[in-house]
């Protein structure tokens, strides 16, 4: 039987609702990762998929710590408006270099929600922190992962054609 299990990459039909049902993202495109444990899908979806067969459906609710973390508010910046571009606006995004005393070089992605007169503020998190959320999902394809995409631990090509994974 075609079943999800460990390195095999898996297509997903998904749509993600907050705990009223309000959308927060169609899935569009389809979502496509290496299954077993490579941080490509988060780890609650990725327990709930193991051994379902193309066709089978979860749905898996998950509180802000086990998605995109909790609201910090310390990720928010207020910045004058002269440090930016003339064609500023809301949704822009730049890229921030680590939090003073963070040892890692992890950069940040900030978001522009906000400008004022002279100012404007940038917010660090992700735009569905602190939020629960319903992340409903259909597989649709399963087939093996390659030797490189298990060396590099993602996929490379989603549109490879469909085999038989165990």
């Amino acid at each position: 039987m075609n079943t999800v299990t460990k390195n095999c990459v898996i297509t997903l039909d998904y749509h993600v609702t907050d705990p009223d049902g309000e959308v927060v993202d169609e899935g569009r495109e389809p979502l496509v990762y290496l299954h077993g444990g490579y941080d490509d899908i988060f780890p609650l979806i990725e327990e709930a998929l193991q051994g379902k067969a193309v066709g089978e459906s979860v749905k898996v609710k998950l509180q802000p710590d086990e998605a995109f973390g909790d609201y910090d508010a310390e990720l928010v910046q207020v910045e004058p408006r002269k440090d930016f571009p003339k064609e500023i606006e809301v949704g822009m995004q730049f890229e921030g270099g680590p939090e003073e005393g963070e040892g890692d070089d992890e950069f940040i992605i900030y978001r522009v929600t906000d400008i004022a007169d002279d100012k404007v503020v940038l917010d660090g998190n992700h735009p569905l922190a602190g939020m629960a959320l319903v992340f409903t999902c259909t597989v649709t394809a399963i087939r093996p992962a390659s030797a490189e995409e298990l060396e590099h631990g993602h996929v490379h090509n989603p549109d490879d054609d469909e085999e038989t994974c165990h």
